[in-house]
Parts: structure tokens; C-alpha cells; sequence
């Protein structure tokens, strides 16, 4: 109910019906100004669904996992990432490395350009599909 912001839902079947309905945790109220000067309070409906921000679309090429693992964005921890936001990389470098049954497998751009967005965090979990960074 929370994730589809339902204020009620209710099931019927033969010889049953369940019902349920979510109970605010609290009424928010708005002061408006009238033209009169006066401050009418109207408390907001906490079952309204409130519009969804979407997410901005990112621009780019994604580079993205060939493999599970624990992502790393540089060699060690004490040393510098492989790329960082704004740089230029060309086609063939190293952008990271994906640990697999303790084996550190470099994954390589595949396209040259500027680092849009880097998406994978060091000691992230990462499956194949998954977007590591984006290149524009």
C-alpha cells in the first residue's frame, strides 16, 4: 500500500472479503491568505498520492558490468580512481576492476569520450547489465 500510495485497498472473493485502509500519521495543515486578510486552515488529504518526481534521464553511453562481483574504482585503497567525473578516456581503458572468486578482472571502456557519471560505488555488489559509469 505504501509503495503505490493507497489509502485503501480491499479484496473480494467467493465467501470473503478483506478490507484495509491506512491511517494517517498526521494531518498537515496549510495557512492561506485571503483577500480579506483572514488565515483559513485546510488540512491536506494524507491519502492524496503526491506527484513523483521523475529522475532526470542521464545522457551518455553506459559502460556497464560483463560480469558479477565487488566493483573497485581503483587498484587499491590508497590509491587514486581509475577515472573521475570529467575526465577524457579513450576506448580501452581501464575503468575499474571486478572482484570474482578473489580475481581482479579489469573492465575496460568500451567507447571514447568524457566521464559523464560515475553510477558504481568501490565495494559495490555488481551484476551483469549493471551501468558502472557513462561516457559522453
Amino acid at each position: 500500500m505504501e509503495e503505490f500510495r493507497l489509502g485503501e485497498a480491499k479484496i473480494e472473493t467467493e465467501g470473503f472479503t478483506i478490507g484495509f485502509r491506512r491511517r494517517p500519521a498526521a494531518r498537515t495543515v496549510t495557512l492561506e491568505a485571503t483577500s480579506a486578510g483572514e488565515d483559513h486552515g485546510h488540512a491536506s488529504d494524507p491519502y492524496e498520492p503526491e506527484a513523483a518526481a521523475e529522475p532526470e534521464a542521464i545522457k551518455g553511453i553506459p559502460i556497464t558490468s560483463p560480469m558479477n562481483g565487488i566493483f573497485s574504482a581503483s587498484p587499491s585503497p590508497s590509491s587514486p580512481a581509475f577515472v573521475k567525473e570529467g575526465e577524457t578516456i579513450s576506448a580501452g581503458q581501464v575503468v575499474g576492476l571486478i572482484e570474482a572468486m578473489k580475481v581482479f578482472n579489469e573492465i575496460p571502456s568500451t567507447v571514447s569520450g568524457t566521464v559523464i557519471k560515475l553510477v558504481a560505488e568501490t565495494g559495490a555488489m555488481v551484476q551483469p547489465g549493471d551501468v558502472l559509469l557513462y561516457v559522453g
